[in-house]
């Protein structure tokens, strides 16, 4: 049974009365499902082979990580077996000329850990429901002044997708003057169903001063080899007030890519010039593995 408060937050947001400028998720969507949900039960599963079973598996997963649209008309249809998704519950867009968003909130679907999918999907509504009225709160205050243009943008993208992890990266991006974005992650364990932190990865806090370094190796190799690329480190902000990169935090971003290699990512900003994006960086296991609690996730 559905955790009550999480049912309770969902009726409450979907049920936020919002203003007529507003153009949400097409209807069309809607009447889609019922037909595809006709069609499909339709179909004689006898005659269904191997390969057309195949076929449909490579459909599913790909339109649900890539379509919201086609994954709020698949999540309408009946699913043998338990696979772990991500759809667009709803979507808000703005476009008033100088102010624009669009802002998608996940929900996970298809966890054994009903506590766990709650959890998360208690997160996604809380985030983008703040995000949602700061957006409209800082819209209404610049059209009283009568200056000032802001966009905001909230989506997802699912970074590894295996038999033993599921990554689901969010970002937010902010547009008002200049450009931020945010990255946030969450790296799920399929098998047992648990949320996979970065210190559960190690033995001890040891992994961040030798994770570190070896950022900073890159990041010095990096620069080494195009001349366009900058870091800020110790050696490059001499004279600029800027805090240098010395290390990531316990708790840093990061996903375990499809070749199981970790991966710790930053923010626009955090260790470069804006230009830079939001870096990452693949940390080869063979640096680590003394480190590792396990060779189960990272390979």
């Amino acid at each position: 049974m559905k955790d009550k408060n999480l049912d309770e937050l969902k009726k409450k947001y979907l049920e936020t009365p919002i203003p007529s400028q507003l153009d949400f998720v097409v209807k069309k969507a809607l009447q889609e499902s019922r037909v595809t949900t006709m069609k499909k039960n339709r179909l004689n599963r006898a005659r269904i082979t191997a390969a057309s079973i195949a076929a449909a598996l490579v459909i599913l997963i790909v339109g649900v990580n890539t379509s919201p649209a086609f994954a709020q008309n698949l999540s309408k249809v009946p699913v043998v077996g338990s696979i772990v998704r991500v759809i667009t519950l709803r979507e808000y867009k703005v476009n008033e000329g100088q102010y624009m968003a669009d802002i998608k909130v996940p929900e996970i679907q298809g966890m054994e850990n009903k506590a766990l999918e709650n959890s998360l999907n208690e997160k996604y509504l809380a985030e983008n429901k703040e995000l949602y009225q700061q957006f409209m709160a800082e819209m209404k205050a610049m059209e009283e002044k009568g200056s000032g243009h802001k966009g905001v943008s909230s989506s997802y993208e699912v970074k590894t997708d295996n038999d033993t992890i599921f990554s689901v990266c969010r970002s937010i991006l902010t547009i008002e003057g200049s450009s931020n974005t945010e990255l946030k992650y969450d790296t799920i364990d399929k098998k047992k169903q648990v949320l996979i932190s970065l210190p559960s990865l190690f033995k001890d806090d040891s992994y961040v001063d030798v994770i570190s370094k070896n950022i900073i190796s890159q990041m010095r190799e990096e620069m080494k080899s195009d001349e366009g690329k900058i870091y800020w480190l110790d050696d490059q902000v001499e004279d600029v007030p800027i805090e240098p990169f010395e290390q990531i935090s316990k708790d840093q971003n990061f996903y375990i890519n499809t070749e199981g290699k970790l991966v710790i990512s930053f923010n626009k900003y955090d260790v470069a010039p804006g230009y830079m994006g939001t870096p990452e960086f693949v940390i080869l296991t063979e640096v680590i593995s003394d480190l590792l609690v396990g060779d189960e996730y990272i390979r």
